[in-house]
């Protein structure tokens, strides 16, 4: 071997290097979008694509993305960006932005297409910790200043009633009072879970158990509020591995929307909220929260999950459901919204059996 052909190779080992460890995923591309070289970063995340139509390895589909930057560019031989949600190969999703460039052959045609992909996944998720920030900070002050309003008023009716020896009048207050700390610790707990990561602590549990202490912590409340409140948990339910702090946070805040559904329905002459543990299938089991309050439109249902939706107007922030969605995602489970407009709803949390 020469000296210029040792340098060469030494030139062309150095600029694959260069390129498989790219802090972005790099591919070459032909007109029917098969992929004819990948870099390493890309085959860490994807496996190995090469000859595979790239819609496959980063979707799993076989259709054509809809806003392909590739057909573009062959297309009108100009560099085009777009963002796109992909599939990684350990079965994650992750969010990139994608550009594509022209390779031009001695006619002035493209012969294929550079795309090079980077994953801007965290951004998006910091992007979104932040805006959940500002907007909790907004909302939340004018909804904490009427619950410490309420506080007062309910403070000064309890001290008139002192004044004047009225015990009715004092239990009124104290009610008042009452329902105000519960929303405020409510708020507070939401708050905290909603923008604080926190490490699952996983246990073997029994679900029905679980089951009646919410059932048992929200009595009380039921009570005052003319409610039916009813635990039905399957005992032959095996002990499961959840966190069950997050569980209860998530039963507490399903259990406390039904009990507002109720409240809110005035054309019925009685309520019900029925919690129930139970089978879903052999290897799968459920919670539910079943109320006969006022429902939900197809426009609320289609809205609940969302960030500061809230069924209730101004006397809620959202972030109970927000809450709730993100307990089920962690546990990897699913969840289904049973809901009729006028007649009730039903949320089943869906989670594994293990």
């Amino acid at each position: 071997m020469t000296k210029s052909e040792y340098s060469s190779n030494l030139l062309d080992l150095g600029y694959r290097y260069l390129i498989d460890t790219l802090p972005c995923y790099l591919s070459i591309q032909d007109s029917s979008l098969h992929i004819l070289f990948a870099n390493q970063t890309f085959r860490n995340d994807f496996g190995n694509g090469t000859g595979k139509l790239c819609h496959m390895v980063y979707k799993g589909s076989p259709d054509r993305c809809p806003s392909c930057p590739v057909q573009k560019t062959f297309k009108d031989k100009k560099v085009h960006i777009s963002e796109e949600t992909v599939q990684l190969y350990n079965g994650s999703m992750a969010q990139m932005i994608v550009h594509s460039a022209p390779i031009m052959d001695i006619t002035g045609n493209v012969s294929a297409v550079v795309e090079m992909s980077t994953n801007i996944t965290k951004v998006m998720e910091m992007q979104k910790e932040l805006t959940l920030l500002g907007k909790t900070m907004a909302i939340l002050s004018h909804d904490i200043k009427n619950i410490l309003e309420g506080l007062q008023g309910g403070a000064y009716v309890v001290d008139e009633a002192i004044k004047d020896g009225d015990m009715k009048l004092a239990r009124k207050g104290w009610d008042i009072t009452k329902r105000n700390i519960t929303e405020i610790s409510t708020v507070v707990q939401n708050i905290l879970y909603s923008s604080k990561k926190r490490a699952l602590e996983y246990q073997k549990v029994a679900p029905d158990e679980i089951v009646r202490e919410a059932v048992a912590l929200f009595q009380d409340k039921a009570k005052n509020m003319d409610i039916a409140l009813r635990a039905q948990a399957n005992r032959a339910l095996p002990l499961v591995n959840i966190d069950p702090y997050s569980i209860h946070r998530m039963l507490n805040n399903l259990i406390w929307n039904a009990l507002q559904a109720c409240k809110n329905d005035n054309e019925k002459g009685s309520h019900t909220v029925v919690v129930r543990a139970d089978f879903y299938d052999r290897l799968h089991f459920m919670f539910e929260v079943e109320d006969n309050g006022i429902g939900m439109d197809e426009e609320t249902r289609n809205n609940i999950f969302k960030e500061f939706f809230s069924t209730k107007g101004h006397g809620g922030t959202g972030l109970g459901l927000i809450v709730v969605e993100k307990i089920v995602q962690e546990h990897e489970g699913k969840i289904e919204v049973l809901t009729t407009p006028g007649k009730g709803s039903t949320f089943r949390v869906i989670l594994k059996i293990n």
